[in-house]
Parts: structure tokens; C-alpha cells; sequence
């Protein structure tokens, strides 16, 4: 099967989603996809974009719908997306200004990027950059 469209797409669950949509739409200026809600009107599932990519969310009732009945099966905090951004230093001051937490500020890699990462309010890390891993040959060695 061939396709232009990605095979992956992040997910991630939050305890508070209406905060998280709030944040993130904020804070790094991702736009609204899709938003469904439950007949009670909670978040059920949350599609947003940025730039061409997208990323999914749910909140905490989502465990419960996967069966996750132990802590050991709940996904550990403190995972991390990378974001490719042409202006990562007009982003930065974006995020700054909205209150983000900014985990490593600004810099030039080695590898040629410009980047930043920040933590969402439930210690999600979110990096931001001018790298774009699939244009760049793969390292030799």
C-alpha cells in the first residue's frame, strides 16, 4: 500500500484535556482539526495541526476505554515530540509569553537545527525545530 499521507501519528492522554487544548493552542499556536466530545460534553478525542503535522489527544478517561487498570500499565509522563518549525525563535517567544516552561532554551545544534523544548501543563516535552529528519541523509557509521 503506498500513500502519501503519514503511518504515524502521536497520541497522548491528559487528566485535564480542555486545559491541555487551551495550552497548546496557545502556547504553540496549534489549530483545531477535530474536537469530539461525549454525549456528557467532555473531550473524548482531540485532533490539532501544526504546520503538516498533527497530533491526537484524549483525556483521562481514555485509560479506562484501554483497559488500564494498574499504574504499571498507565504510559509514563515526560514523553516528548519533536515539531519542525521555520521560525523556532518567534515560536519560543510565543510559548515564553504564554506562560510555558521552557526546558531548554533556544540553541544551535550540531547538526545544523535551531531548538528549543518546552513542558505542557502534565509534563509532556514538546521540541521545536528547523531539523527535518527525513530530508537529511541518514548519519554513516
Amino acid at each position: 500500500m503506498s500513500t502519501s499521507l503519514p503511518s504515524l501519528y502521536p497520541f497522548l492522554r491528559y487528566e485535564d484535556p480542555e486545559a491541555a487544548l487551551r495550552f497548546l493552542k496557545q502556547a504553540f499556536g496549534f489549530e483545531e482539526r477535530a474536537v469530539y466530545r461525549s454525549p456528557a460534553g467532555a473531550l473524548a478525542h482531540v485532533e490539532l495541526t501544526l504546520g503538516h503535522g498533527l497530533v491526537m489527544f484524549g483525556g483521562a478517561d481514555t485509560a479506562n476505554r484501554m483497559k488500564m487498570a494498574t499504574s504499571k500499565q498507565v504510559p509514563a509522563k515526560n514523553q516528548g515530540i519533536y515539531v519542525v518549525v521555520t521560525d523556532p525563535d518567534a515560536l519560543c517567544a510565543r510559548a515564553k509569553a504564554a506562560g510555558a516552561s521552557i526546558l531548554m532554551d533556544l540553541h544551535d545544534t550540531e547538526y545544523g537545527s535551531r531548538d528549543f523544548s518546552a513542558l505542557d501543563p502534565e509534563g509532556n516535552i514538546w521540541s521545536f525545530g528547523t531539523y527535518q529528519p527525513l530530508a537529511a541523509p541518514p548519519p554513516k557509521g
